[in-house]
This record gives structure tokens, C-alpha cells and sequence, in this order.
């Protein structure tokens, strides 16, 4: 076991010296060792309080992340604004950081009872392009750490059904955030896209439209009239789309990252973006590209009427990881996505 812990250790030193050294010849500013030396929040750093110039914000359709909710923000640099971009994620200028803290309220019933911060993901938009790092955040509350080789951190909380849930927390390295935030082997934001920032935030001034916030401000630029922007629904909101539109929506931000033209898994010609309008890259009556495991004794992505015998609802329902789709950072299966878009196919004519 000893050996085991040194080699682990030998590895978080040689990628932290491996980050640093990159730093350096890139002219890039080192990363942090603490999340409490950036500056981003004010008081207890535990409570998240932005400072000013930070922007907190929220997506319509967040990313499944075994039921960990998430905070997040935008830092930009000074007299810097973001350019609006109606399909693609908007562009951010160099210096701008995302800021994204993922959490379990002690009981998603009553989030009074307080919660546990268990990682805070920085993504940041230097010259050379966007780099990633991860805090972990220890026991106390107090500090999140630096942590590039990733971890597990053992969780528990009362779901919504006041069941008690417990699993190991699955903290990613550096080399698999990349793994997701890939277009075109480059590393690129997912979520801030024009229709998922299109919806109301509870800002500590009142509810406004969260692009609309951001013109008044004075950090977004391209866009004059919120009423121009696409809109994604809430996944789980059926007064925000139609069945097919927030299932569609869900496979977007949690698989199309991956399953889009330009992205890790385009060699397997199932595309889960929502602007995809050809059936068969959609995954309707299309067969597999490579049979195996993942696709058990399925011959389609999508049958419609037939979830049951589909490919898609069998790999999104698993968590065998060599079955399981999104592979990465996944413990549980999202239980209440998967039956929206098992809905969806048993919908189909």
C-alpha cells in the first residue's frame, strides 16, 4: 500500500512540475496553489459570495455530474466584453476564467440544512488557448487545493425521495477534462452557448434575463434584442419545450460535446446536437459502427416506439464502464434524464 500511495504521489509532482514548467515557456501566469489566492469570492469562502466584477450565472440544461449541483461564474478581464455567437459557445477574451463549484446539499429536500462543496473547476482563456484546472476542497470547508492527478471523495445526502445516497466522488485529472472539452482536439468551454444562457437569474437585484443582464452591463456585444437569441428549454420544465425539444436538449449538453462533427466520438456518425436534423446521424434506425459490449444484442441507436430496444437508452441506463455513456465522471445513472428521453423514443411513430 505504501508503494502504491509513493508512485501516486511521484505522479501529482511530476504532472504539478510538468504544468509549472509549461507555464513558464508559454509566458502564462503559474497556477495557484490555493483557490483562496485568486480572489474570487468575498468573506467565508464557503458561502461563494462573488466579488465584485464577477458574474454569477446558469445554464437552462446543465450537464448531468451524478446529481451534484453546480455554481458558477465569469471573471473577465478589464474593459473586456464577450462576443455573442447565436449557435456556437460565445466567445470569450483572453484572461476570462470560468469559475464552475460543484456541491450535494446535505438534502435536496430542505438545502437549508447546508452542503458539501466538493471541487471547484477553473477554466481559463490564455493565449495559447483554454487551460483547466481543479481545486478539491478539503473536509473543513475552509480551502480547496490544487489537485491535477484527480481523486475520489466519498459523499452522501437525502435525495429528493428522502433516500439516502452514498458513492465515491469521482474528482477527474487534467488529461480528462480535456477528454470532454474537445473540439477538434482543442480544449473549448461546453455550456455558455447563446440557448443556454437565454433564461432568468435570481441576481441579488432582482430576476432578469441573464443576456439581457449582460448587455446592460456592458460585457456582451453582438446582440441588441434578447427576443434575436435561440432559447434552449429546462429539461424538466414541460412549459419551456416540447418532449422532443428538452430530450434532445439533454442529449446535447451531455453527450453532443463528444457526438458532434467535430468532436472525440465523430468517427462513430451519431450526432446529438440539437440543430442535427438528419434522422439516421440522430441515431434513428442507425446501426452501430462498432458492435460489442456497448451495443449488447442491439442492432439500432434509436428504435422508435422501442426504447427498450434502443442503443442509446441501454448505454445511458448502465454504469458498467465498459457499457456506460457519458463515459467520464459518471458514478450514477441520471435516472429521471433517461426516462425523459426513453419518453421521447417511445413517442416516436
Amino acid at each position: 500500500m505504501q508503494r502504491i500511495i509513493r508512485i501516486i504521489t511521484g505522479i501529482t509532482l511530476l504532472l504539478g512540475l510538468t504544468i509549472a514548467l509549461l507555464a513558464s515557456r508559454t509566458g502564462s501566469p503559474a497556477p495557484k496553489e490555493h483557490l483562496s489566492e485568486y480572489g474570487f469570492f468575498s468573506g467565508n469562502m464557503a458561502d461563494q459570495t462573488p466579488v465584485s466584477g464577477i458574474m454569477p450565472y446558469q445554464l437552462n440544461t446543465p450537464l448531468f455530474s451524478d446529481y451534484a449541483e453546480k455554481l458558477r461564474f465569469i471573471q473577465l478581464p478589464p474593459d473586456s466584453v464577450i462576443t455573442y455567437d447565436s449557435v456556437n459557445v460565445m466567445h470569450f477574451p483572453v484572461g476570462a476564467t470560468l469559475i464552475k463549484t460543484f456541491y450535494y446539499p446535505k438534502d435536496f429536500r430542505a438545502p437549508e440544512k447546508g452542503r458539501r462543496l466538493m471541487e471547484t473547476r477553473l477554466l481559463t482563456h490564455t493565449a495559447e488557448g483554454w487551460k483547466a484546472l481543479v481545486y478539491i476542497w478539503n473536509d473543513e470547508q475552509t480551502e480547496a487545493t490544487l489537485e491535477v492527478a484527480g481523486d475520489r471523495k466519498p459523499v452522501q445526502f437525502i435525495d429528493h425521495h428522502g433516500r439516502t445516497v452514498s458513492f465515491d466522488y469521482i474528482v477527474p485529472n487534467l488529461n480528462q477534462c480535456k477528454g470532454c472539452h474537445n473540439t477538434n482536439e482543442v480544449m473549448t468551454p461546453i455550456g455558455p452557448t447563446a440557448r443556454q444562457m437565454n433564461g432568468d437569474f435570481h441576481y441579488a437585484g432582482g430576476t432578469e434575463n441573464q443576456l439581457q443582464h449582460w448587455i446592460k452591463a456592458g460585457i456582451l456585444s453582438g446582440l441588441d434584442d434578447v427576443a434575436h437569441a435561440p432559447r434552449a428549454p429546462v429539461w424538466n420544465d414541460p412549459t419551456t419545450g416540447s418532449l422532443e425539444a428538452r430530450a434532445r436538449t439533454w442529449l446535447e449538453i451531455n453527450c453532443a460535446h463528444c457526438h458532434k462533427p467535430d468532436g472525440p466520438g465523430k468517427t462513430s456518425g451519431l450526432f446529438l446536437l440539437a440543430s442535427e436534423k438528419d434522422p439516421t446521424k440522430i441515431g434513428i434506425n442507425k446501426p452501430p459502427v462498432a458492435a460489442g459490449r456497448g451495443a449488447a444484442d442491439l442492432q439500432f441507436d434509436i428504435v422508435p416506439g422501442h426504447p427498450e430496444k434502443s442503443i442509446l437508452i441501454y448505454r445511458m441506463a448502465s454504469t458498467d464502464p465498459g457499457i456506460m455513456m457519458p463515459e467520464l465522471s459518471r458514478k450514477l445513472t441520471h435516472k429521471e434524464g433517461v426516462e425523459l428521453v426513453r419518453e421521447w423514443i417511445r413517442s416516436m411513430k
